[in-house]
């Protein structure tokens, strides 16, 4: 086992690998931006290390500094977290020259599915449903055009590069694709330094779902469940459940055994997710793996009593993993609580909290780095906290995560926890009958 773990990330993710591996023995390194100096993170690590400036490209992105902190303090492994460096294969490929272990996907999984071109010929030979589209990158609009004829509008074109929406146009029609092609290859561009553009069959009305899975360095994989991840704001995450609302339990059985050959297939080792598309015939479709922990990794841990942090360590360390695949034996949800104005377009609102209560009580568990007097800097990402509560029904999470939304008081910044309140009350929310465009219509006008 690892005697001691650099943490090349910030925030809440820092904080939670940090409480891990206290239960596990294990020393831990934090490094942090001179924005970061007063976040938690840095004040429990054993050790921390400032690495930079506030840019991430100097600080968190700097591959060179986050190496020499873990030569300089004899760390033996680096956690990723999720995000930064998390799916950054070169990081992958350097930790392993010097010697330390990267816990995580190794380069080669990482690139195979790092580029959604790719990783979609991979899940196609290893037997996973595919959305209808280009076999590979697109050469021309023509190209584009003949295809979309072929498989029937509406249809999207993406970077293959892409996250986080960015890249990505929907089609409708022949006289369209000029315009979209230019300005999803000029944002992509822009945003990735690859223009690449692949072509995919739009989904509509389509739920989310992901697979939570773990592989080891003996070939074993095994599947974690689901997880809802539909209520999204243009392709950002807000609030993540399981089990979803629509997912039987032969759906479910089914996800999973093609969430496990994907995984299989690059011999994947470490946590990660393969996601899905599932339209309204319950029909599912890959759509991508992140090769990484992912934010609302929390809901899983909690129905299935499960420490994914842990796993990750173990099998990083040659630990194989036991093969089982788990089911839901409670429900739960999670909130992300962001320093942003929902009432004004979700726009950042970063600051000084002033004041801060946390909410408590039975199933109730607040993932956070963040604290009365704490300030938040401009240079990251806006989420401070991650709101979890569990119960025995999805009824009763409702419920709960309303009671706890009411007792979380923030003051001197504005919160997500307004939008979080008038959601849980939302008729259509506590129906479960709702896809990825249930957004585009809510009234944030009166929060």
């Amino acid at each position: 086992m690892f005697k001691k773990i650099l943490i090349a990330n910030r925030g809440e993710i820092a904080l939670r690998i940090i409480r891990t591996c206290r239960e596990m023995g294990i020393k831990t390194v934090a490094v942090y931006s001179t924005a970061d100096k007063e976040s938690l993170h840095v004040r429990f690590a054993d050790e921390a290390v400032c690495i930079g400036p506030p840019s991430s490209k100097q600080s968190y992105l700097n591959i060179p500094s986050i190496i020499s902190a873990a030569e300089i303090t004899n760390a033996d492994a680096i956690h990723p977290g999720y995000g930064f460096l998390s799916e950054n294969a070169e990081f992958s490929r350097i930790c392993e020259d010097y010697g330390i272990k990267f816990i995580g996907a190794s380069a080669e999984q990482i690139n195979q599915m790092g580029d959604k071109a790719t990783a979609k010929a991979t899940m196609i030979k290893a037997g996973v449903p595919v959305i209808p589209g280009s076999k590979g990158l697109l050469s021309s609009v023509e190209e584009g055009i003949k295809i979309a004829n072929q498989i029937g509008y509406p249809v999207i074109i993406k970077a293959t590069a892409g996250g986080g929406g960015r890249g990505m146009r929907i089609i409708r029609e022949d006289a369209e694709f000029q315009k979209m092609w230019d300005d999803a290859k000029m944002e992509s561009g822009a945003a990735f330094g690859n223009d690449g553009l692949y072509l995919e069959k739009f989904v509509e009305e389509p739920r989310h779902i992901e697979i939570q899975i773990v592989g080891d360095q003996f070939g074993k994989v095994c599947h974690l469940s689901e997880r809802d991840c539909s209520i999204q704001r243009r392709h950002q995450k807000l609030v993540e459940e399981t089990p979803s609302p629509v997912v039987s339990p032969e759906l479910r059985e089914r996800m999973g055994q093609a969430a496990i050959a994907g995984a299989a297939a690059i011999k994947y080792e470490g946590a990660g997710t393969v996601e899905f598309l599932v339209d309204k015939n319950g029909d599912f479709y890959f759509m991508e793996m992140n090769t990484r922990i992912q934010v609302e990794h929390p809901i899983t841990e909690e129905v299935t009593d499960f420490d994914l942090i842990k796993e990750q360590i173990k099998v990083a360390a040659g630990i194989p993993i036991s093969g089982q695949n788990y089911t839901p034996k409670m429900f739960s949800m999670e909130c992300r609580i962001n320093a942003e104005d929902p009432k004004n377009g979700f726009r950042p609102s970063p600051g000084t909290i002033t004041q801060m209560h946390l909410p408590g009580g039975h199933g109730v568990r607040v993932d956070s780095h963040v604290y009365a007097g704490y300030t938040i800097p401009p240079n990251y990402d806006s989420m401070i906290a991650k709101l979890i509560v569990t119960a025995r029904s999805r009824e009763e999470v409702i419920v709960r995560m309303k009671r706890a939304l009411q007792e979380f008081f923030i003051q001197g910044v504005k919160t997500t926890i307004p939008f979080h309140l008038k959601l849980m009350e939302d008729e259509q929310f506590r129906s479960g009958k709702f896809t990825t465009a249930f957004l585009d219509t809510f009234d944030f006008s009166d929060l």
